[in-house]
């Protein structure tokens, strides 16, 4: 099995592979999990599909863009400013409960909190 950035996959009805993005090695590693304990089995497999659901891209601080993608708004809906930026702070948090369990992040989140007032604004090196 091949999955994430290093899987060449193709995507019927594209003129080019799946992209090389976190949320197709998430759907590909969620589908390999699955898939393991059939192949282990003697089980046939069932086939992996690409589902995009757009893009979010943090420009520093202060700024975040992203197109969606759904059946739910009827194609593409490119959002940016704070609402674009709450939906990315969303999904990094989902991100880091999948890898790190709800207590750790909470812990984190809260420290995170009380320290913000004490490092500095600017970055020196």
């Amino acid at each position: 099995f091949a999955i994430g950035d290093c899987a060449a996959c193709p995507w019927p009805g594209h003129d080019h592979p799946v992209p090389p993005r976190a949320q197709a090695a998430h759907q590909q590693a969620s589908h390999l999990a699955r898939q393991l304990p059939r192949r282990l089995a003697g089980e046939p497999l069932s086939e992996w599909r690409y589902r995009d659901f757009g893009s979010l891209v943090s420009l520093g601080h202060y700024s975040t863009v992203g197109s969606l993608m759904g059946k739910l708004i009827g194609g593409n809906l490119f959002i940016e400013g704070v609402f674009a930026g709450l939906m990315y702070k969303s999904l990094y948090k989902m991100h880091q409960l999948a890898l790190h369990g709800l207590t750790k992040v909470s812990l984190d989140t809260v420290a995170r909190l009380i320290t913000r007032r004490t490092e500095p604004h600017v970055k020196l090196h």
